[in-house]
């Protein structure tokens, strides 16, 4: 057999070259997809020793796209390199006098590329280490439902989003120095002197990032606090580094700055275990006073009694309106959740009206009396 047809040049490359390339490109992309997930389960046995009754699938899942991709870089780079032309030309050139010896620096092709797929590859690297990271905080995430404090609810994102952060400006260090051949120790020692300025002009955003420390080390609410600030009253959802999430009751998305819930009165309603109900019962002037008495005890007993209230109620006459006589009712819910606290409120509520109406009783609403006076001799006709 003639093998001397492997050998012929074809624009700078031989034909084995090309052979050898289209069979790396064929083989690595016909198994990328096996060797990614190959790849996974071995990082599984690695990481999943750090957590327990973790699920290999789920990391699998969470791992089969970086990895495939850095395969395929891989691969890629790995064929790229088989050609002679046109990887090995010269695209820059310099000269170098250094006292009477002058040095040649030559720029070729291979040189850019080699740049470019290493960046490829930090990228794919750190792209995996994101995962791992967000595999280890779903695991934590899972624990720390399981257990009574919110605490652990509430540090887990913020844990996981700090973890982030600083991976992705480690990578940038590393892309600086390893592609572009920076000085990495003397950019982090001018950033020192830079970073006065820097944090002159982010102000708000240190403020904010210093408030969520602030908030994590207080702890005056966790996620799933019923709190009120300013004009918003709702529910914590999360805490990241510049904000806060809070839900309000009509189901709207609030956003609020951590400074704002670090320097702002904040009232945590969550922490009450009462809830104080204090309201004026209005009744017309035409009822008589045992009537009023005895609707006064029958409500007090009534709300007494009732499973979801202390044994403290109190009603009382309280003034003479401008059309009603004011009966003043207090009580206290000792319930927390909202919607079984009105629930309750509005069950007492309906007995109320009940013990009103059965004792004969009428509520007053604004109205006024108007008498018309006539002067003496008037004929009886205009006074009809």
């Amino acid at each position: 057999m003639d093998y001397s047809i492997l050998n012929q040049v074809f624009l700078g490359n031989t034909v084995k070259n090309y052979l050898l390339i289209a069979g790396i490109l064929f083989f690595g992309l016909l198994f990328k997809r096996i060797f990614s997930k190959l790849f996974s389960k071995l990082l599984f046995k690695l990481f999943g020793r750090l957590v327990d009754n973790a699920d290999p699938k789920m990391f699998v899942a969470l791992l089969v796209r970086p990895v495939e991709l850095l395969i395929l870089f891989f691969v890629i780079y790995l064929a790229i390199n088989q050609l002679h032309f046109p990887l090995q030309e010269v695209i820059f050139t310099r000269e170098n006098m250094e006292g009477k010896v002058k040095t040649l620096y030559q720029l070729r092709l291979i040189h850019v590329v080699d740049k470019i797929f290493l960046f490829l590859f930090i990228f794919s690297g750190f792209w995996i280490i994101l995962r791992i990271i967000d595999f280890i905080a779903h695991v934590f995430a899972y624990k720390a439902s399981l257990t009574d404090s919110k605490s652990d609810d509430q540090m887990v994102p913020f844990v996981k989003e700090l973890t982030k952060i600083i991976t992705i400006i480690f990578a940038i260090f590393v892309v600086m120095g390893s592609v572009f051949e920076l000085n990495v120790a003397t950019i982090i020692a001018g950033l020192g002197i830079g970073g006065i300025a820097v944090a002159l002009a982010a102000q708000d955003t240190l403020q904010n990032l210093l408030g969520s420390f602030t908030i994590f080390a207080d702890r005056p609410f966790v996620v799933g606090d019923l709190v009120r600030i300013d004009k918003y009253e709702g529910t914590i959802e999360k805490v990241g580094f510049r904000s806060t999430l809070l839900r309000t009751l009509d189901k709207t998305m609030v956003i609020i700055p951590n400074k704002k819930m670090v320097d702002s009165p904040l009232e945590n309603l969550s922490l009450r275990n009462l809830r104080r109900m204090k309201f004026n019962v209005a009744l017309k002037y035409t009822t008589q006073a045992p009537v009023m008495l005895r609707i006064s005890k029958e409500i007090e007993e009534y709300v007494n009694k009732h499973e979801g209230t202390g044994n403290d109620a109190l009603v009382t006459f309280d003034s003479f309106g401008e059309f009603a006589l004011n009966l003043q009712v207090l009580y206290f819910i000792e319930v927390v959740d909202y919607n079984e606290y009105m629930k309750i409120r509005q069950e007492l509520n309906y007995g109320i009206m009940d013990i009103i109406t059965r004792n004969g009783a009428e509520f007053a609403f604004p109205s006024q009396t108007v008498y018309h006076q006539y002067p003496e001799g008037k004929p009886e006709a205009a006074r009809e």
